[in-house]
């Protein structure tokens, strides 16, 4: 479980990178995934070159594997990381999402 304090120290991060546009620099398929993502393998995640130069590692949503590509250009948007309990607080993240 991740600390409710964790992830409000993150917000500002979130809020900084979401919604800016950049393109694929780098990608890799994760076949064999961690406990919390076995249900999303495989799935892509890429290093993006935002359109301010700097760089993000974050997962690829919405694109088909046939589609993946150096030079792509995506959009940071925010994505549910995964479940919680009924007691626990829902987990969000920044992935890349074609434009």
């Amino acid at each position: 479980m991740i600390s409710p304090v964790k992830i409000w120290r993150r917000q500002k991060d979130i809020r900084i990178r979401l919604g800016q546009k950049g393109t694929v620099i780098s990608w890799t398929t994760v076949y064999v995934a961690g406990n919390d993502f076995k249900k999303y393998a495989p799935y892509a995640v890429a290093i993006i070159k935002l359109n301010n130069s700097k760089k993000i590692t974050c997962q690829l949503v919405d694109c088909e594997q046939k589609d993946l590509q150096t030079g792509l250009p995506v959009i940071i948007t925010l994505r549910k990381v995964r479940e919680g309990s009924s007691e626990d607080v829902i987990t969000y993240g920044l992935k890349a999402k074609p434009l």
